[in-house]
């Protein structure tokens, strides 16, 4: 069915919802008073918006209103999903590349092998659980699943082991452990943990086809990942010179500011392309080529001022929302689907908490309650955690219930991280405050996930 993008009115006897423009605006104005309404709801349990999204999401969902089939076919019709998604998709590409220009490798550096060993400890575990986990999950919802066991396994993996950055830097924030020792130490384990999640799900996505029948050459993984590294390559060592230039170029002049700011988000979208016709999803290009950005004359983080009220304000919390829409807790049903949300919560807490703790205390030194606080401090799931579930499902290899499953597990993770980490922290840092790591945090509007 053919749809036309506006109405000619009521009073030419058609429904403006029943166009594509006019049920978008609305969609987008229900979605934000509802999440924005949920926040100031949960602020004083200082709780992180991505929160008050995922859950506005969910209520807008089949759990909750779209039970109702009037409000589901009059605000969110089937037929009008594809725009909606396309629109958080788009808004979702735009944010990881602006998570790819804040992260600063340069406080890596300055932590050293400290950092590298601590978010090798968060990951391992989980991802080594991730193998046992999947035979539980098919005794427990025993469906047909598309995908192979190593796909699964993966995907579970990347599930339970990944650190929301943006999210930890909210809740260190709140703290006020950002210029501290401890939070520099957790951005750069958490950095670290981005890099590697990426990593492996664009290996992932090039090795198991998304959980799909191949339907290229015998060989074309092997070509995936080739073309993965050579675009890495190429966005390092040519695009990244070519940037540099333009901004030296451009200094203080705000009109030539504003060019290298447009070229560099069209690049952001044409790298996203570009990893798309490879075969690794869009995200990952938008990512790399904002680790590419340079950092020289501010340039970063002038791209960053101009492109993120946009992205976090608007766009973003509609990723968030349309994974909640996409989500039907209905689909966990009986004590084996409810047993396994447990499981999953534990394998991914006391994963990276036992692994995280281990190595802090032995292998640095830290004290036992700082140690504790940074275990529950990497647990912190939120918006990796979604991006891969969403990934997952729409290459198949997550079907409806898992997917509700690890829903619930970001959301349980993310709302216990504040208060366990208020609870094991109390006492305020006595070390003498370090340089700066690079993370500056300015107002609300800089903590969306």
């Amino acid at each position: 069915m053919a749809v036309k993008m506006a109405s000619d009115g009521l009073w030419q006897g058609e429904n403006p919802l029943d166009f594509a423009l006019p049920l978008l605006a609305v969609q987008i104005a229900v979605v934000l008073v509802v999440t924005q309404g949920l926040g100031f709801a949960l602020k004083p349990l200082r709780q992180p918006r991505v929160v008050a999204e995922i859950l506005g999401g969910i209520l807008l969902g089949p759990s909750a209103l779209g039970r109702w089939g009037a409000f589901r076919r009059t605000l969110f019709p089937e037929w009008s999903t594809a725009a909606l998604d396309t629109v958080s998709g788009l808004g979702l590409l735009l944010f990881l590349f602006l998570v790819g220009l804040e992260l600063d490798f340069c406080a890596v550096r300055r932590v050293g092998p400290r950092s590298v060993a601590i978010a090798a400890a968060g990951i391992v575990p989980p991802l080594l659980a991730a193998a046992g986990v999947v035979p539980v999950l098919d005794l427990a919802i025993p469906a047909p699943r598309q995908a192979s066991y190593f796909s699964l396994c993966v995907f579970l993996g990347a599930a339970l082991s990944v650190t929301a950055l943006p999210v930890l830097a909210c809740i260190l924030k709140e703290l006020g452990l950002l210029g501290v020792p401890f939070g520099e130490t957790a951005m750069a384990a958490a950095a670290v943990n981005d890099v590697f999640a990426w990593t492996l799900l664009a290996l992932a996505l090039a090795v198991s086809g998304g959980g799909r029948e191949p339907k290229g050459p015998a060989l074309a993984p092997v070509y995936i990942l080739s073309s993965g590294v050579v675009f890495v390559a190429f966005t390092f060592f040519a695009l990244r010179p070519l940037m540099a230039r333009l901004a030296r170029r451009a200094g203080p002049c705000s009109s030539d500011g504003d060019l290298t700011c447009s070229c560099a988000v069209a690049c952001a979208l044409l790298a996203g392309a570009v990893t798309d016709a490879i075969g690794v999803h869009p995200v990952f290009g938008a990512f790399v080529f904002g680790l590419a950005m340079p950092r020289e004359d501010g340039v970063a983080e002038r791209i960053g001022e101009k492109v993120a009220p946009l992205v976090s304000g608007l766009m973003l919390p509609l990723y968030f929302a349309t994974s909640g829409l996409h989500t039907n807790v209905d689909n966990v049903r009986g004590v084996a689907a409810w047993g396994m949300v447990a499981l999953v919560v534990a394998v991914a807490v006391v994963g990276k908490f036992a692994g995280t703790f281990t190595v802090a205390v032995a292998g640095t030194g830290m004290a036992r309650r700082e140690a504790a606080a940074l275990g529950v401090a990497m647990s912190a799931k939120g918006l990796v955690e979604l991006i891969v579930l969403n990934i997952g499902k729409e290459k198949k290899v997550l079907d409806d219930t898992t997917f509700a499953i690890f829903v619930i597990m970001a959301l349980t993770t993310t709302v216990i991280a504040t208060p366990l980490m208020t609870a094991l922290y109390r006492q305020p840092p006595t070390t003498t405050t370090p340089e700066s790591d690079g993370v500056e945090l300015k107002g609300d509007d800089a903590c969306p996930a």
